[in-house]
């Protein structure tokens, strides 16, 4: 029943103690958390890291919510300043962009067909291939705004730019992202062939 509750809902009753109230944030933003973590991380343990530190930090901070965005917006910038904080401390060894273990397979949320779903699936893994391929912060903005659905401000409030700089950064991401994907589909017509 309290999933149907409102973000802000959600954060009041965590307020006043109720602790099921804030698993059930967990819950609804655990998915896009992890995601966005993984972005930066580029791999699973250390993105589970990440997000884990993330959902503790906000629970500890909730309180100065000030509910002047979306609660999401406000979660993903606590993603990226931690990311961004494990990175340098971690001093990011290089890992190859074909290490497959990178890879995560996102839900089909396109089609309900079960005649696309293997096409729709090959794309969600190039696409996903060539995101894990690009620079955090580009593989950021283009998770946001596509899969997050959050809005150049939005995007510009959680990772503490302007929303013009964000419009300028997605257009560079975009061209790098569709860069990844001609190289990639390239090698793979080449391999069928």
């Amino acid at each position: 029943m309290q999933s149907k509750l409102s973000d802000i809902e959600l954060i009041e009753q965590t307020l006043t103690g109720n602790q099921a109230a804030y698993a059930d944030l967990v819950k609804r933003h655990q998915r896009f958390v992890f995601t966005l973590a993984l972005r930066f991380c580029k791999n699973r343990e250390d993105a589970e890291e990440v997000a884990q530190d993330c959902f503790i930090k906000a629970y500890r901070s909730l309180n100065s919510f000030q509910r002047q965005s979306k609660f999401s917006t406000w979660l993903y910038s606590i993603v990226y300043t931690t990311a961004m904080t494990f990175l340098r401390k971690k001093r990011v060894d290089t890992d190859s962009i074909d290490d497959e273990n990178m890879y995560i397979q996102l839900e089909n949320q396109s089609s309900g067909l079960n005649n696309n779903l293997a096409e729709n699936r090959s794309r969600s893994y190039y696409l996903n291939r060539a995101i894990e391929q690009l620079l955090p912060d580009d593989a950021a903005i283009i998770t946001l705004f596509y899969m997050g659905e959050q809005s150049l401000e939005e995007i510009g409030q959680a990772l503490g730019i302007d929303p013009n700089t964000v419009k300028v950064k997605l257009f560079r991401a975009r061209q790098r992202l569709r860069e990844k994907l001609e190289k990639n589909l390239k090698s793979e017509v080449k391999e069928l062939i």
